[in-house]
Formats: C-alpha cells, structure tokens, sequence
C-alpha cells in the first residue's frame, strides 16, 4: 500500500488550500451576515455564488466524481485528502466546489445508472451547478436503518408510476434550487427477495401531489447551506415510466453503490473537522490564562491536544487504505474497511469536538465559533448513512463467520 500522493494530488491540494485561506474562510462570517438580510433563510448567500464562481474557474470544481467523463476523474485516494480539506469549512467549501452532499451521490447515481434523457435533464444542469437535488429515502413510520422496512409505494399505472409516501430528513429539498428528486420505494411490495422490491424513481419537485411539508431541524440547527432536511409527502404524485432509475427492482443495489463512495467523503470532511478542532484548540490554549498559567501549560489540556493528534493520525491511515482498497478491489473487497470507518470516524472526531468545546467555555457552544455546528455535524453521521450499531453488526458477523 503507498499512500503518498501523487503529483496531480499534490497540485490540486496547494491549489485548494490556498483557495480555503484566501476564499472560503474569510467567507464564513460573510455568508452569515448576508444570511441574516436575506429574504428567505432558504436562499443561497451572494457570497456563494462568488465561491462557485472562483471555484470553477480554478478547476476547484466536482472533484468527488470519479467519471473523467463529468467530473475530474479522480480516484478515491487522490479525492480523499481534497475532501478532507474542504471538510474543515463544511457548510462553505463542499458547496464552493460543487462537492456538496446530496447532490454527489445523486449525481453518481446518475452519471453510473442514468440513461442519456436522464443525465441530459437533470445531471448536467447539477454538474454545472444551476440546481440542486435531493435524495428521499427515510421515512419517519418505520425504522429506516434497515432499508427494506421503507412503506413508500411506487404503482405502474400504464404509462406511468403513481407514488405514495412520507418521507423525512430529506436533505436539500428546502433550498428553492432545488429541482429533482431521487426517490426510493418499493415497486413490488410483495416479492419473494426482499432486496429486488425497491425502486428509484426521479420525481421533479414541481410534480402535482408532491408537498414539501416542514424543515426538519438537527439539534437545534436548519442546516441552511446544505438546502436543510424536509419532511416530504408523496400523495398520488404522476411521473412517467421513463423517470425510472435503472431497472425495477435495483433500487437497493442502486443505494448501496450510492453509499460506499459517500461514506469516504464523509469520514474525510470528519477528519477536516477535527482538524480544525485541534488548530482552534491549540489557538485557544495558547491564549487564555486560568489559575495563573496559559490552558496550554495545564496538564489535561495537553493530553487532550495529544490524544486528537493520535486519534486523527490513525483515522486518516485507516480512510486512506480504505480508499486504496476501493480502487484496487471495488467497494465490494473493501466492505469491511468502509464499515469501519464509518463505525471510528464520527464517533471519535465527536469526542475531540466535545474536548474542543469545552476548552471554549461558554465560547464553545456559542455561535462565535464554530465548534457546535460541527458537532452537530459529526454527531449526525453516526446515524447518517447507516447507524453505528448497523455496520457493527454486519462487520461482526463478517469476523464470526471466519470460526464457524
């Protein structure tokens, strides 16, 4: 395994991170401030747009997807560290470079299972940036963690599907912008695989029966950057047959190839934000006194910065060899890695976010930094994406099988 990155890598991480210092932070406050005279919260700060706009004309732009075809044909190693980076401003950077959640997978979904029609209308206008999209899975009746518990139905009716449902925590859908969404349920409810009932389905957001019924919030934030997370109901809302994402019955083989990648995209934006944990806390440290003496010559402070720098270390290794093994043996050889990561990386970048915040005081939790927002952030993907206890399930059963 050689996880040193190549010239191409290298290129694009200088020209990223000076884009970071010169752009993206001295936006943060900016995009705050114009935030708070917009007319709605849901419309997209100027400042914004001056991101994508400097982004693109950098080549700062779709980095995540690995199509040389759409985006920057990158592999999962060379993307890895560019995510990382721009996880250490995760409401500003992945949006800036049009590498913003969901819009990635769904784009993935269609550049890897779209049809030409579809990736004409709705791929390309997301690839440039014009509109956003949402994915809706979960749903707010059944325990969703397990994928084939979904009750959204998808009825043939002639020429067309008929689509019935709830659904909740459905990112991006409260951003005007967005256009389309991805919809999962089952076409075939009753069938003898329960793996082969699902479907995907786009559904433009302007369909007649779909409603857009409240923004959920996670603890206590809209997520206004990110087009927030709905609560969406499906009432007899018509698409043609044509909408179809691949074949009947591929919907869940759809979202698992959907996953594998976003889960190297999330653990890397993790390890951004712990980054930027430690450099606040070390700025912090060296700054305030307490009981005679600066935080940063107090004992526990210090076996607090050197246990982030540790677990940080090896988190990034265990990402990287993950996103190595996906290149080299696909996401299927690298089933047990991405489990992994995905069970060590928010918990872990939550405890050095948690030690971050306290050595703030009442400046942790506080909106003058950024610290509480991120572990919002990080906290929600132990449930995003599969819930710790899911993976750890299925990673045990992996290492049992060996002795039985």
């Amino acid at each position: 395994m050689d996880f040193a990155f190549d010239a191409h890598t290298e290129e694009l991480r200088a020209k990223l991170l000076a884009f970071m210092d010169e752009y993206v932070y001295p936006a943060e406050a900016v995009a705050h401030e114009e935030r708070a005279r917009l007319a709605s919260p849901w419309e997209t700060p100027p400042v914004v747009e001056e991101l994508k706009a400097e982004a693109k004309r950098q080549g700062l732009w779709n980095l995540f997807l690995p199509d040389a075809e759409y985006g920057a044909g990158l592999t999962n190693l060379q993307y890895a560290p560019l995510a990382e980076i721009t996880g250490r401003s995760p409401q500003l950077a992945p949006t800036a470079t049009n590498c913003a959640a969901p819009d990635t997978g769904n784009m993935e979904v269609l550049a890897q299972f779209g049809n030409d029609e579809q990736r004409k209308r709705w791929l390309e206008p997301l690839l440039a940036g014009e509109i956003r999209s949402a994915f809706a899975m979960t749903e707010p009746e059944v325990a969703s963690s397990d994928a084939t518990n979904i009750t959204t139905h998808i009825r043939r009716d002639g020429d067309e599907y008929v689509i019935n449902g709830r659904k909740w925590y459905i990112s991006g859908a409260m951003d005007p912008r967005c256009e389309i969404f991805i919809v999962m349920g089952k076409t075939d409810p009753d069938g003898p695989d329960i793996r082969r009932q699902q479907s995907m389905v786009l559904v433009p957001r302007d369909t007649p029966g779909v409603r857009v019924v409240r923004a959920m919030q996670v603890f206590g934030y809209e997520d206004h950057y990110h087009g927030g997370h709905a609560e969406v109901v499906f009432e007899d809302a018509r698409v043609p047959v044509s909408n179809l994402i691949g074949e009947e019955g591929g919907g869940f083989a759809i979202a698992q190839a959907r996953l594998g990648p976003g889960r190297i995209h999330h653990c890397m934006r993790l390890i951004g934000m712990a980054e930027r944990a430690i450099e606040l806390m070390c700025r912090r440290a060296v700054s305030r006194t307490a009981f005679g003496k600066a935080l940063a010559q107090q004992g526990v402070v210090q076996n607090w910065i050197a246990d982030a720098r540790v677990a940080v270390e090896q988190l990034r290794l265990l990402v990287l060899k993950t996103a190595w093994m996906m290149d080299t043996v696909g996401n299927r050889g690298a089933h047990t890695e991405i489990q992994a990561i995905k069970i060590a990386t928010p918990r872990t970048v939550v405890s050095i976010l948690d030690r971050a915040i306290q050595l703030h005081g009442a400046g942790g939790v506080s909106q003058d930094f950024p610290l509480a927002e991120l572990y919002a952030g990080a906290r929600t993907l132990m449930l995003a994406d599969g819930p710790d206890e899911v993976h750890q399930r299925s990673l045990a059963r992996r290492e049992l099988k060996k002795y039985l």
